[in-house]
């Protein structure tokens, strides 16, 4: 699950340049999940967000991740799913 919390997103955009699935975009300079399927839930956006704008309980991207990775020895597109736990 990803929330973002308007009232702290200044809209400097970092959680866009950084998703992993380009699933975020700006409306009114704020951000906004465009493709909830398409999201990993990876926490990536979170992780590099300096306003505590975004929430994420992180969900299956990281088990994709590890399993395509570490499992299936499938070489991640990009940086993995940037959850920064290693996978």
């Amino acid at each position: 699950m990803i929330n973002f919390l308007k009232d702290k997103c200044t809209g400097c955009t970092i959680c866009k340049k950084i998703c992993p699935m380009g699933v975020i975009e700006m409306n009114a300079k704020k951000a906004v999940l465009t493709d909830y399927k398409s999201c990993l839930e990876c926490g990536a956006c979170a992780l590099n967000c300096e306003f505590d704008a975004i929430e994420v309980t992180k969900g299956t991207g990281c088990l994709n991740a590890i399993i395509k990775e570490d499992i299936l020895k499938i070489t991640p597109k990009g940086t993995g799913c940037g959850c920064g736990d290693g996978c």
